[in-house]
């Protein structure tokens, strides 16, 4: 499910991933923030229901915050994620977690030395496929790259490797796409 973010949005959730790696740095606690969104990641990615209630405006912030954090406790993340999902919350911003882990990804790469990648396929990948492409991605940005995979059966084959900027699309769906535009121009 692609989420349209404004660019206040986006901003937003840049420095609240910026202010989450500092605390994680100061507190010696990357790996665990790391954990803690990609539990997040996955809850949001399952349920619908959780995605409709940190967006609903008809939702009073305060119980909004206390069932999200509820739900932040029974994911087993750590106290500073917990209280990152809280502040996220009291400020009227928990829709904007999925782009938060994104941004907090992107930035422990870079503090890695890496780059971020999502690879999103019609199947899941097996471990050879996903090195395979990984290797690949490496060798063409000359840097060490970190993905999230995702699987989207809409794409019915193939996938979709984005990094920065740049998107390399290998789906049947685009070239089913580009097929039918093609007809049609002839």
């Amino acid at each position: 499910m692609a989420e349209a973010v404004d660019e206040a949005g986006a901003e937003a959730a840049q420095r609240y991933a910026q202010a989450a790696f500092e605390l994680g740095l100061e507190g010696n606690a990357l790996e665990a923030l790391e954990a803690d969104f990609a539990k997040l990641d996955a809850a949001f990615a399952q349920s619908a229901d959780l995605r409709a209630a940190a967006g609903s405006p008809l939702i009073d912030p305060e119980e909004k915050t206390r069932a999200l954090v509820a739900v932040a406790e029974s994911l087993g993340l750590s106290p500073l994620g917990r209280n990152l999902v809280g502040a996220v919350s009291r400020n009227r911003r928990a829709s904007a977690l999925p782009a938060i882990a994104r941004a907090f990804r992107a930035r422990l790469a870079r503090h890695r030395g890496a780059r971020q990648a999502e690879i999103i396929s019609a199947k899941p990948l097996t471990d050879a496929e996903r090195a395979s492409i990984l290797s690949a991605l490496e060798k063409a940005v000359g840097a060490k790259v970190e993905a999230e995979s995702r699987v989207d059966d809409s794409l019915i084959g193939g996938f979709i490797v984005r990094l920065g900027s740049r998107q390399f699309d290998a789906s049947i769906k685009s070239k089913l796409a580009g097929l039918k535009l093609a007809l049609k121009t002839a």
